[in-house]
């Protein structure tokens, strides 16, 4: 039987290779649409993301804090962190996910300097918008604003979205003070390195020893670092990265599933077809069919 624990993987925005790579993820119970691999596991993205509850209790766990969303409330996720949404009960919400260059207007610009202060930093992970504080009220207001524009979208849609972003943004820079950044963790610096030569070298046979000398470590100590920092192991970690790759192509590629298979590193397609299916629910032919981008 399947637990969390096996589910720790990067997260591939479902728009990234369109113009307009904004995604917008509605969640109803226990389901998404899109359809997306990182549901309901742990994962991370280089993207940013808002959330906002449109009506029960979510839950949003990084490796360091958990925090409890109520309806009318929402959160900001950091670029690459770790991350998980649960519910209890019944519930429905949006998330948002945008590359951050959506808010520096032009390359070069100056507002990208701003954007820069808080992009990607430790010391602002996850941040709650709860009812009650005027400015985190004006928040929930563009998030609102964000959520009804997916079931109205106008002629100007495009040019809506990034303007409400910019304003959201711009509250979030009036109103917050980054603490001083703490020195990084050895760990975490260590998990950096590690889920960076993965996503790197998913592809090939990749072996204990040789994700432990990326970071030159020994391979008790990437072990131990995997289990601290998420749960489970380098092993589990891998596959389930694999399964991402592999929902993507089956996406937006006219590779065959053996091919597939093979480039994300399953030499068995029996295997691979298997470990799919537990994955997804779905064998990787019905996938291909449900959720083709071509």
């Amino acid at each position: 039987m399947k637990t969390k624990e096996d589910n720790y993987i990067h997260s591939i925005n479902l728009n990234a290779e369109t113009d307009f790579p904004y995604l917008v993820l509605e969640v109803i119970n226990d389901c998404i649409y899109p359809r997306n691999p990182g549901f309901q596991v742990m994962h991370w993205h280089e993207d940013l993301q808002f959330i906002y509850v449109i009506d029960g209790t979510v839950e949003v766990r990084t490796l360091e804090t958990i925090i409890q969303l109520k309806t009318g409330e929402g959160a900001f996720i950091n670029k690459n962190v770790v991350h998980l949404l649960t519910h209890s009960g019944n519930c429905h919400y949006n998330s948002f996910v945008f590359p951050d260059y959506f808010l520096k207007f032009y390359p070069g610009s100056l507002a990208s300097n701003l954007v820069n202060q808080i992009i990607g930093k430790q010391q602002f992970q996850l941040y709650h918008f709860s009812k009650g504080v005027n400015w985190c009220e004006n928040v929930l207001s563009l998030l609102e604003k964000m959520s009804l524009l997916e079931k109205n979208k106008t002629k100007s849609y495009v040019y809506e979205v990034l303007v409400l972003l910019s304003t959201l943004w711009l509250e979030i820079q009036k109103n917050i003070t980054l603490p001083v950044a703490e020195k990084e963790n050895v760990v975490n610096i260590r998990m950096q390195i590690f889920l960076e030569y993965i996503q790197n070298h998913y592809f090939e046979d990749i072996s204990l020893a040789e994700l432990s000398k990326s970071a030159n470590v020994s391979k008790s100590e990437c072990l131990r670092c995997f289990k601290l920092s998420m749960q489970t192991t380098p092993y589990k970690y891998l596959m389930e990265f694999r399964l991402s790759q592999a929902a993507i192509l089956l996406q937006e590629s006219n590779e065959t599933i053996g091919n597939i298979a093979t480039s994300v590193g399953f030499h068995q397609m029996s295997h691979f077809g298997k470990c799919f299916k537990e994955k997804t629910g779905y064998s990787p032919r019905k996938y291909r069919e449900r959720n083709a981008r071509i």
